[in-house]
């Protein structure tokens, strides 16, 4: 038991070192990725319901082949900002602005995001169902913006 508990501390010891800057990382992948990927017409699944969104949400005022160009840019810089690691209070306010129009379809088209509302979710609507994981990501990272060079988050036990 005691080999257990050596080698359970160690991984401890290295997620604590290193999963912030991991969450950070794999966070600016998904957002650059999925940016990178509506530059391209029909590649993101998201893509329609994108264009609606943005139509209902800027009242027409933003076409739709600007808007998800813009979206796509937004995205991108986003997630360069989160693998860049700098200017984060910026980075994040703008993904936090960015979800607020990824989870807006929820409300906006209900009947497109659950088969039955509202606890059975389409396949679009898991696509923004699990946004909810990319802002709890967020706001960990958000926790660690004022933390001193080699300072952890305090230790919440478990």
């Amino acid at each position: 038991m005691n080999a257990f508990r050596k080698v359970e501390g160690r991984a401890t010891q290295w997620m604590k070192r290193y999963g912030v800057a991991s969450l950070r990382i794999s966070l600016g992948i998904v957002f650059l990725w999925f940016g990178v990927l509506k530059f391209f017409p029909s590649l993101s699944p998201a893509e329609s319901l994108a264009k609606r969104t943005i139509g209902v949400l800027s009242m027409g005022m933003v076409p739709p082949g600007m808007g998800i160009h813009l979206l796509a840019a937004w995205e991108c810089a986003v997630g360069i900002g989160l693998l860049a690691g700098k200017f984060m209070r910026t980075v994040l306010l703008a993904l936090a602005i960015q979800m607020v129009g990824a989870m807006s379809p929820v409300f906006l088209f209900p009947d497109e995001v659950f088969v039955q509302v509202p606890f059975v979710p389409t396949l679009e609507g898991q696509y923004i169902i699990k946004n909810l994981v990319l802002l709890a990501a967020a706001i960990v990272l958000a926790a660690t913006i004022d933390l001193p060079p080699g300072k952890k988050l305090p230790d919440t036990g478990g």
